[in-house]
């Protein structure tokens, strides 16, 4: 374990860039995964395969470039710098992040209408990151060291992207409709007679 640790250290430490691109990617697909094992379906590895590409080909890339671009325009760990990284973060990268999921989603599953998820969806669920995202950022530019902030941003976002992935499907991007629909399945599963 010590050694995987440590060759995961140096890796980010020689190419910070792919090594916080692809560790956000892995929780990224992971959340999606979770999703599906949550709504009890089977496997839809195509889905996977798209968030995974929505994740490397523009979300992790962005949160890189975005992260290392606040730490330059806002140096340091003083309160009053994090709340500005913090709020600069939510009203700029926020929209922009789900924009582009639910955007780049549609694209990728040759929907008729790409921006229709999110006119129906992006309000509700900008507004649950609301109450997710700048905590996670708190943390994250107060305490996580600058080459492992993407990282640390993918692995926040291993629960995020299971909301997200279930919003894009069958919710409506509010935390309630996610927790509305584990409870009715919940109650229907204990419901139903077990077959012999």
């Amino acid at each position: 374990m010590v050694s995987w640790w440590q060759a995961l250290t140096r890796a980010a430490g020689r190419y910070p860039w792919p090594a916080n691109v692809l560790l956000y990617a892995g929780f990224f697909s992971g959340g999606d995964a979770l999703q599906q094992v949550l709504r009890g379906g089977p496997a839809d590895w195509q889905h996977t395969r798209h968030v995974a590409t929505v994740a490397v080909a523009f979300h992790a890339n962005l949160n890189y470039v975005w992260l290392n671009l606040l730490e330059r325009a806002l140096p340091g760990r003083a309160p009053r710098t994090i709340l500005a990284k913090v709020l600069c973060d939510q009203a700029l990268g926020g929209p922009v992040y789900v924009s582009t999921f639910y955007a780049g989603m549609s694209i990728l599953q040759g929907k008729d209408d790409i921006f229709l998820d999110m006119r129906q969806k992006f309000w509700n669920t900008y507004k649950s990151g609301l109450m997710y995202w700048p905590f996670v950022q708190l943390i994250n530019f107060s305490l996580i060291p600058i080459r492992w902030r993407t990282a640390y941003t993918g692995l926040c976002g291993f629960l995020w992207a299971t909301f997200l992935c279930f919003s894009q499907q069958e919710g409506d991007g509010t935390f309630k409709s996610a927790f509305t629909f584990r409870r009715i399945k919940g109650t229907n599963e204990v419901e139903k007679p077990s077959e012999k």
